[in-house]
């Protein structure tokens, strides 16, 4: 009860923060200027305004100190919840900032990104694999295997996220739908309030980033939410669990690294445009069609990778159903 009332709470605070960020966003002129060489159909989507993770940001430092002081989880285990959450959502801040500040849609050079990325990762990734890291919950590897695990999809992880926050709704709507399988997955307080909560955060953007959007998420967002999973997965010391739960995400960034291989190396294109989402664009698929059908996959995906865990492992290591 104490979580329902929590995630209801913290969703009325983000639907109505969400509209005041939009109001300051549109009063200053601070919407997203759209990247020219995108879908052209993306041109009009400019001024929009951006960085709604923002507010989900600002919300994070409350909800730990009411998670705390109602005794639904320590604080330690908390902090070890979100602090790469909001590490990362921080570099998301300083890319979105710069794009505001020279009002132009490049903030942060690719290296300068992947520099902090990695600058912030690292630390976490040590903290959290210095003594061994669960893959499964019956299976742990070495704090340097770890270590190099957690730092790639540290970084990769919130790549995918970004790569695929590129439609109205596609990443927050996905993001919503990996936050509720991981609460049938869940066995930690911490855990589980805190995928609950962010849930219901997550819901409260969408509200507004469901087509055609009020708001976009921008990399503030899509940093913090890929934190967020990739966090859980380890605090459940299941790391495995980030392949159902960023099924979509994974592919997304996969049909990207796939185009980039083959145009340096071939000098051809797989895809008309990647993301994938930008290549079923240009094959004049409606973006509202787009977006509900990638959910789906997003949601098959998710359901067979976890079935094939639960098969390959056994469903008692996992102690769901």
């Amino acid at each position: 009860m104490k979580v329902l009332c929590l995630s209801l709470a913290f969703f009325s605070l983000a639907l109505f923060g969400q509209r005041l960020w939009i109001r300051w966003m549109l009063r200053y002129s601070l919407g997203e200027a759209i990247k020219e060489y995108g879908p052209k159909g993306h041109l009009k989507k400019r001024g929009t305004p951006s960085m709604g993770g923002v507010v989900a940001l600002f919300l994070v430092p409350f909800l730990v100190i009411l998670l705390y002081v109602l005794g639904m989880a320590s604080f330690g285990s908390l902090v070890k919840i979100w602090a790469f959450p909001v590490a990362a959502a921080m570099v998301g801040l300083v890319d979105d900032g710069l794009k505001r500040w020279t009002r132009s849609s490049e903030g942060l050079k690719s290296l300068q990104k992947l520099f902090l990325q990695i600058l912030i990762t690292l630390p976490w990734a040590y903290y959290m694999a210095r003594g061994g890291l669960y893959l499964t919950p019956s299976w742990s590897v070495g704090p340097e295997i770890g270590i190099a695990l957690l730092a790639f999809f540290g970084v990769g992880f919130m790549n995918a996220v970004n790569v695929t926050d590129g439609l109205d709704g596609l990443a927050s709507g996905a993001v919503a739908i990996s936050f509720v399988a991981f609460l049938f997955l869940a066995k930690s307080d911490a855990a589980s309030a805190s995928a609950a909560v962010a849930l219901a955060m997550v819901l409260a953007f969408l509200w507004h980033n469901a087509h055609p959007a009020e708001v976009f998420m921008g990399d503030v967002g899509a940093h913090l939410w890929a934190g967020l999973i990739l966090s859980l997965c380890v605090a459940e010391r299941a790391l495995i669990l980030i392949f159902p739960l960023g099924f979509l995400f994974g592919v997304e960034i996969v049909t990207v690294a796939i185009q980039i291989v083959s145009i340096r190396k071939f000098q051809r294109k797989i895809f008309l445009m990647s993301p994938l989402h930008h290549h079923f664009e240009l094959l004049g698929w409606n973006e509202t069609k787009i977006v509900a059908r990638f959910w789906l996959v997003h949601l098959v995906g998710l359901a067979i990778l976890l079935i094939f865990l639960f098969t390959i492992t056994g469903r008692s290591v996992w102690n769901v159903g």
